[in-house]
């Protein structure tokens, strides 16, 4: 389960982690790949390949080139909503209804960001 103190342990990364073989320049922080893993009673893994699959998109507004700040919330019926901003106080840019899931918070926030040539980073707000 993901609670306030597992995720809290995060500060920074020690590594950085591919996920998937069809996202191959994003990789996950140990935070990311830690809620990636225990995200719910399957992983969340499908919540990385979904902002993975909104990157082309992102990247087309100017305001998400540098760092997009995502989060996901999930609503009482399972169903969610995954929204990116360039900041919190931005209006949403890219948005995707999820009809469920079996992620185990209300919601969580997570970052992207360039990490070199043609790598992006996704990782929890904390490791920063």
């Amino acid at each position: 389960m993901l609670d306030a103190g597992s995720l809290g342990q995060f500060t920074g990364t020690e590594a950085y982690h591919r996920f998937s073989i069809l996202f191959r320049n994003i990789v996950l922080t140990d935070g990311a790949m830690y809620v990636a893993k225990n995200g719910g009673t399957n992983g969340a893994f499908w919540l990385m390949d979904a902002i993975a699959s909104h990157q082309p998109a992102a990247r087309k507004h100017a305001a998400l080139r540098d760092i997009q700040f995502w989060k996901l919330t999930v609503k009482p019926d399972h169903s969610c909503t995954l929204e990116c901003r360039a900041d919190s106080d931005k209006p949403v840019l890219i948005k995707q209804e999820i009809g469920y899931t079996d992620f185990d918070r209300d919601e969580i926030d997570l970052w992207v960001q360039p990490g070199g040539e043609n790598l992006w980073v996704i990782m929890l707000p904390s490791e920063y």
